[in-house]
């Protein structure tokens, strides 16, 4: 997949910017604060239908403007593709989906227009955080390869809610007990569905980001992931997570809330047999952090049969040389849009097009 064109109106800090990328690397630099960071974020939008930096789309819209718009053009095997988001502080559909001249009935029909993996410092809680961010990531990378898969999560999400709720309201009217079954069911198959897509993406993710980690590293380190769950790996996976649910019935019922299922599912990882979130240093998680980017680049280009863009914020100045070396090695394979404060930081690397960007406004 390349990116032909992007073009902004209204979008964080750029009135109107139009970008027609490398098909190699295309560089964003200048000072901090100036507004390269929106470029990608204007990118990951057109993947995803969202900010990878804030849940308010209201925030994107270009202080004293009412509407914002993100318009991208893609080439991939099939031919072009063209998406348009709108967005809106006064209408009442604050968020617009167009594919060509299509307007989108639900954000599903985004995903696989524009595919793409960004690395930014954000990502480091990847490893540093709690398990709901390693979900994120795993949820984020699969609904944007498999659609069916965000449609599943949204039912399921839906259903906790749904169950949560009841469990509250069966405290105060203890006769609603019997309807909790269905709820249970429900969750019970949506959850085995789900954790069957995470347990083997996160086995490819395993295989690929130890490789990557190992170039990276020069061979001196050993990343592995594993999957954490309470939902096991056989043909009655559903049903054996209905039991476990039953079994937590009291225990729900007591604290008022669902203890059992995939919402409380999580991603190991380990630096020689260490756990990276306690014991790895900075640098070591964030070199696990981009091992596992470039693990969804190749899961990508694995599950679409074309690689998708790379995104890179700001981290060739976060590492070591040997690290930046064996990073730009892999960067020519994609293409790859990159912002830097400092030129020197891509020494090495074929820059086919760079932009300059100063306050909201970009000089080629």
């Amino acid at each position: 997949m390349r990116v032909q064109s992007l073009s902004l109106k209204n979008f964080r800090n750029y009135e109107q910017a139009s970008i027609t990328p490398d098909s190699g690397v295309t560089v964003f630099t200048g000072p901090n604060a100036q507004g390269k960071t929106n470029i990608l974020e204007a990118l990951h939008l057109c993947c995803l239908g969202r900010s990878h930096r804030t849940a308010r789309d209201e925030e994107l819209i270009r202080w004293g403007a009412d509407s914002a718009r993100v318009q991208i053009l893609t080439l991939q095997m099939d031919g072009t593709h063209e998406v348009t988001i709108l967005l809106s502080r006064s209408q009442k559909k604050k968020k617009t989906v167009r594919i060509g001249a299509r307007q989108a009935e639900r954000i599903g029909e985004l995903f696989g227009h524009v595919c793409g993996v960004l690395f930014s410092p954000e990502d480091l809680s990847i490893v540093k955080d709690g398990p709901a961010e390693r979900r994120r990531f795993l949820d984020m990378q699969l609904s944007q390869l498999r659609p069916q898969y965000f449609y599943s999560l949204q039912r399921a999400v839906r259903t906790l809610n749904q169950r949560n709720a009841l469990l509250k309201e069966i405290a105060k009217h203890p006769s609603l007990l019997p309807t909790l079954d269905m709820w249970d069911e429900q969750l019970a198959r949506v959850g085995a569905e789900i954790a069957q897509s995470r347990r083997q993406a996160i086995a490819f993710l395993d295989e690929e980001a130890r490789r990557a980690h190992a170039s990276l590293t020069d061979g001196r380190e050993e990343l592995r992931l594993w999957y954490i769950s309470q939902t096991v790996d056989a043909p009655d996976a559903a049903e054996q997570l209905l039991g476990r649910l039953r079994a937590a019935r009291s225990e729900d019922l007591r604290r008022m809330t669902t203890t059992v299922g995939i919402h409380r599912d999580d991603m190991g990882v380990t630096i020689n047999g260490k756990e990276a979130r306690t014991f790895a240093s900075q640098g070591q998680q964030r070199s696990a952090v981009l091992s596992l980017k470039l693990a969804q680049l190749e899961m990508a280009a694995r599950e679409t049969g074309e690689a998708p863009i790379l995104m890179l914020d700001d981290v060739m100045s976060e590492l070591d040389p040997q690290r930046r070396r064996q990073l730009i090695e892999r960067i020519d394979r994609v293409q790859t849009f990159v912002t830097c404060t400092d030129l020197s930081d891509l020494a090495g690397a074929r820059q086919g097009a760079v932009y300059h960007v100063e306050n909201g406004t970009l000089r080629a």
